[in-house]
């Protein structure tokens, strides 16, 4: 592996978690959200990611079989969660049905935060392999100098 598939790779988790840090900052910003554009409460969302070839099919002919089986990530895609909505009793609410009830997204604070800490750790993760492959570069151009 040669280092910019490093970065490329690293690259590709760099902006999945972006995409996934992005997801977490929409619902907890929507915590509270009892009406939308589409009438109901917000839904949570999350993000699909799938792996996906770092090399096309011509370049995958050109490098042995240790390198073969490379992947990055990408965002296959954000879907709405099929959680069913909290109903709390808040009679003086406006968007209070004739009971009384409101209707909120079930999006739970410590899942959000949990899932925001991982993303950002392997953001972190990717950036520190960007970095040791910039250090492993320069070094290679600095011995090729000496």
């Amino acid at each position: 592996m040669d280092f910019m598939t490093a970065m490329d790779i690293s690259a590709s988790g760099l902006k999945a978690q972006r995409a996934q840090l992005n997801v977490i900052s929409m619902n907890m910003a929507n915590i509270r959200t009892t009406k939308t554009e589409d009438g109901g409460p917000y839904q949570r969302k999350s993000v699909s990611f799938e792996s996906t070839p770092v090399y096309s099919p011509f370049a995958q002919e050109m490098h042995d079989q240790l390198n073969r089986d490379l992947k990055g990530v990408k965002v296959l895609g954000v879907t709405a969660d099929e959680r069913p909505f909290k109903q709390v009793f808040e009679p003086h609410h406006p968007d209070a049905n004739d009971q009384g009830y409101v209707t909120y997204p079930d999006i739970n604070v410590v899942e959000e935060m949990t899932n925001m800490m991982q993303a950002m750790r392997g953001y972190e993760a990717n950036v520190q392999t960007i970095q040791g492959a910039k250090r492993m570069f320069q070094k290679a151009l600095q011995i090729g100098m000496g």
